[in-house]
C-alpha cells in the first residue's frame, strides 16, 4: 500500500484484507469484480445480474464495490464506474477520511484509477499527455502497470480527467 498524495493510498487485495479491512478512518474503492462485486451481489458464475440497479458499483457504507474486470478492451471500462470511483474518493477525502483504491494485485485498475484521480483533482502529475503523467506517477508508485483495457480507457479519455474539453466519453 503506498500513500500517493496525502491521505489517498493504492494498493492490492492484501493491503485491504490484512491492512484497512474492519480499521475505523478508512473508505475502499475496491476495484475488482471478484471476490468483492460477487459477494455484494450474491451473484455465482461470471456475470453480475445486468438488470441489477448495482450491476455496475455497489456502495455498502464505507466501500464502493466495483463490477470492474482487467479487460484488453478498453469498450469494458464504463466511464460511469471510473467517475463514480474518483467522486467517491474526492467526497471521502474531503471529509477528512483515508482511502484505499485497491484492486486484485494492485498493478492495473487501482492504480490507474488513482493516477486519474490525481491528473482530475491535484497538480502531481503533468496533465499535457498520459504518457509523461506516468512517467512521474511510476515514482509515486512504482507498481503500475496497467493493462490494455484501462490504458486504451485512459488514453481514449485523458482530455477529459485532464481538464480538457474534448473528452471521449465510453
Amino acid at each position: 500500500m503506498i500513500e500517493i498524495c496525502p491521505q489517498l493510498f493504492v494498493g492490492n487485495q492484501n493491503d485491504y484484507e490484512f491492512g484497512v479491512k474492519g480499521q475505523g478512518g478508512w473508505a475502499v474503492v475496491q476495484a475488482c469484480k471478484h471476490p468483492y462485486h460477487r459477494v455484494a451481489l450474491g451473484y455465482r458464475g461470471n456475470a453480475a445480474p445486468k438488470l441489477n440497479p448495482e450491476y455496475l458499483f455497489a456502495k455498502r457504507h464505507n466501500r464502493l464495490i466495483l463490477n470492474m474486470i482487467d479487460a484488453d478492451d478498453p469498450r469494458y471500462i464504463p466511464a460511469e464506474l471510473v467517475d463514480t470511483a474518483i467522486a467517491f474518493i474526492a467526497e471521502q477525502l474531503e471529509d477528512g477520511t483515508k482511502v484505499l483504491v485497491h484492486c486484485n494485485q494492485g498493478r492495473s485498475r487501482s492504480p490507474a484509477i488513482g493516477l486519474l484521480y490525481l491528473v482530475s483533482h491535484t497538480n502531481l502529475v503533468p496533465k499535457a499527455c498520459l504518457e509523461d503523467a506516468e512517467i512521474a506517477y511510476r515514482r509515486i508508485y512504482a507498481p503500475y502497470f496497467p493493462a490494455m483495457g484501462i490504458r486504451g480507457y485512459m488514453l481514449r479519455n485523458w482530455t477529459k480527467y485532464a481538464g480538457g474539453q474534448d473528452g471521449i466519453l465510453e
